[in-house]
């Protein structure tokens, strides 16, 4: 499994990690962006793409899965 970090203080809620890990983001009724923060390994190239295209640089793949 994956665990998944968003740093909320940074996240702007563009939505570009919704388009790359749509199994792992969603932006709400309110455009906020939601995610799973454990995710089965299968998603790890959509994670990295979604960190890749963040522009804040918010997400991050946490250490000791």
């Amino acid at each position: 499994m994956l665990k998944v970090d968003v740093d909320r203080t940074q996240c702007q809620n563009f939505g570009q990690c919704v388009l790359e890990a749509p199994n792992v983001f969603v932006l709400n009724a309110k455009d906020e962006m939601e995610y799973t923060p454990v995710v089965d390994d299968s998603e790890l190239e959509n994670v990295e793409a979604a960190i890749d295209v963040c522009p804040m640089q918010a997400i991050s793949l946490v250490s000791g899965r």
